[in-house]
């Protein structure tokens, strides 16, 4: 069916009041019938939209995404939201634009972190914060439907390490390199493999010959001759790689044979080796054994097969906070985060090949200002632009009494892309049956999981830049803690004004937390000389000598950074710098390694965060 609606001019309030949408939303009940459909629909779109709902995203304001953060510092802070928060909502809608026309195929997974196959693996944890808690219980939620009929998964990784355990595995010989080099151990066992099949089939081709049965049954159990099905089977011991890739490449020569890895018991690897009576029953086990594979496989992986045909499409993936959210789907169901933002990226873009942030585009209209949702931002574009964009559900989903916010965030997230596109002057209508090829426009935003200009905000009114952001580099910060509770920026300012010739020039202060601040030295070297004027005690005015006397202390931006990678996430700042502090002048005599690229963008106004929406 194909149900129509324009988005024009809704303000967000009228946005709530309007039936919206429907969402089709898909539990573990309908996953399977739904995959087949949601393929279609990957394949038959041009992008494809997604959005998460998490347990959480930090648990102190100094922990998200602050202005003062540089790559390096962002993606530490992603990692460690991704490590300990889960995903309970993955939203995904594939779209097109056809003729002004949004077409949109919006599904709502609803998630939960279950082995379906017991294989050992540690269970799941995960942390929860009560503020994202209400606010989807507000939204409709049903955390009963989520525990009980939420969609499992497994990571890539976990999958490849589960895989041996849960079942039959169909060994390939072409599938390992041709060993290059024979030790006198790999000879001796490969000959011992041979004879060993070799008397084995001899045994098999003769059961037809009389034979007493107690020498039959003897003769199976020292041979460790068995039945896979109905085909006779012998299993063959292996310990190691190595020992599989030698067992693989010496029995390629026997034709009517089908080598699996059995399922693996404690400390004790197999592999079986099947006798098949004629080619055509050969092709007909591997069949059998690859369909067997791939509905386990089903099983395992659950949701995560969602994933799998985003990737396989390689359509671009549209966002909101590209960082953050692919930290998360990296973490859940790919692998591990690696420890360097470098190598995240690297392993991402070997996935999903383009992804495009809605924010670097809002950055590029650079006019917004005092929007924090959405729906503001919507409204905002259609009261200052004329172009307008209708948008048509094409997948079957029920309507719905109940109203689920998340599931049709994802919806406005693909209208204000095409919004934004069509400000930009941006055409995303691609040709029938032509492989997506990006316009220039948005192929200079692709892939941007981090940029300079593109800041947080401190606190939670957020708001969108209003152009006047300025590049400061992080040698020019210094963070203050140790000051009376309840001072806020301004009075640190005052104390700090005309105190000693290092604030005779323009600077600003902010506060990072309760317990924190930061002062930007904007003439260069100021802060060095700060920092050394602190650590030489040399004489300041009353107050500050007042304030440092009560425990005031100072540090360079080296020791936050430092804070972020050893992982002192304690609730105050104040609490990590002071131990990163300590630690630093234990090992004073060690010398930064390398300075890195270290720009960031300093914004007075708070920006955007979509996000936290």
């Amino acid at each position: 069916m194909y149900l129509r609606r324009s988005l024009c001019t809704q303000s967000a309030a009228g946005h709530r009041r309007r039936r919206q949408l429907p969402v089709k939303q898909v539990i573990k009940s309908n996953f399977s019938e739904t995959i087949a459909e949601f393929k279609d629909s990957i394949f038959s779109s041009d992008f494809v939209a997604v959005s998460l709902q998490k347990t959480g995203g930090y648990s102190a304001p100094w922990q998200k995404l602050l202005p003062i953060d540089t790559e390096e510092t962002a993606y530490l802070k992603a990692k460690r939201a991704a490590e300990r928060f889960q995903v309970l909502q993955f939203s995904v809608c594939p779209f097109s634009v056809k003729a002004s026309k949004l077409i949109a195929n919006p599904y709502n997974f609803q998630l939960f972190p279950r082995h379906e196959v017991k294989v050992g693996m540690p269970s799941y944890s995960f942390s929860c914060q009560s503020s994202c808690l209400t606010s989807m219980a507000q939204e409709g939620f049903d955390f009963n439907a989520c525990v009980y009929n939420g969609i499992s998964y497994l990571s890539r990784a976990q999958e490849s390490a589960a895989k041996v355990q849960t079942g039959s595995v169909l060994l390939n010989s072409c599938s390992f390199q041709s060993t290059s080099a024979f030790t006198v151990a790999d000879v001796i066992f490969a000959e011992r493999i041979k004879t060993r099949v070799k008397n084995w089939m001899n045994g098999c081709n003769n059961q037809h010959k009389t034979e007493d049965t107690l020498i039959s049954s003897l003769r199976k159990l020292v041979g460790r001759s068995e039945i896979y099905g109905s085909r006779p089977s012998l299993t063959i011991d292996v310990c190691s790689e190595r020992q599989v890739q030698l067992t693989s490449e010496v029995l390629k020569e026997f034709v009517n044979i089908v080598l699996v890895r059995a399922p693996a018991k404690v400390g004790v690897e197999a592999i079986q080796v099947v006798l098949t009576s004629s080619e055509e029953d050969k092709n007909l086990l591997v069949k059998e054994i690859q369909d067997l594979e791939e509905e386990q496989g089903r099983l395992v992986s659950g949701f995560r097969e969602v994933i799998d045909l985003i990737s396989t499409s390689q359509k671009p993936v549209v966002v909101h906070n590209s960082l953050n959210d692919f930290a998360f789907i990296h973490s859940k169901f790919l692998a591990p985060l690696p420890p360097t933002m470098y190598e995240f990226t690297s392993s991402l873009l070997t996935v999903f090949p383009h992804i495009l942030d809605i924010n670097h585009l809002m950055k590029e209209i650079g006019l917004f200002n005092k929007m924090n949702n959405l729906s503001s931002a919507i409204s905002y574009l259609d009261r200052r632009f004329s172009t307008s964009t209708d948008m048509e559900v094409s997948n079957e989903a029920e309507e719905t009494g109940r109203v689920n916010v998340h599931g049709h965030c994802v919806m406005r997230e693909c209208y204000l892309f095409i919004k934004l596109c069509s400000i930009l002057k941006i055409s995303l209508e691609i040709r029938e049956g032509g492989h997506t090829q990006l316009p220039a426009a948005l192929q200079r935003c692709s892939n941007m999981f981090f940029s300079s200009d593109a800041r947080y905000p401190f606190d939670d009114d957020v708001r969108i830049w209003t152009g006047k952001s300025r590049t400061v580099s992080v040698s020019n910060l210094v963070f203050l803690w140790g000051f009376r509770s309840g001072m806020s920026a301004q009075d640190l300012k005052d104390v700090l004004c005309n105190s000693h010739d290092v604030f005779s020039e323009e600077f600003d202060v902010k506060m990072v937390d309760r317990t924190c601040a930061i002062v930007v030295f904007w003439t260069p070297g100021f802060s060095k000389s700060f920092l050394r004027i602190m650590d030489s005690g040399e004489l300041f005015s009353n107050k500050l000598k007042d304030m440092i006397s009560e425990g005031l202390q100072a540090a360079d931006y080296e020791t936050y950074k430092g804070v972020c990678k050893s992982g002192l996430w304690k609730p105050d700042l104040a609490e990590c710098l002071d131990q990163a502090t300590n630690e630093i002048k234990e090992l004073s005599g060690a010398k930064t390694q390398q300075q890195e690229q270290s720009l960031i963008c300093w914004n007075n106004d708070e920006m955007i965060n979509l996000d936290e929406l």
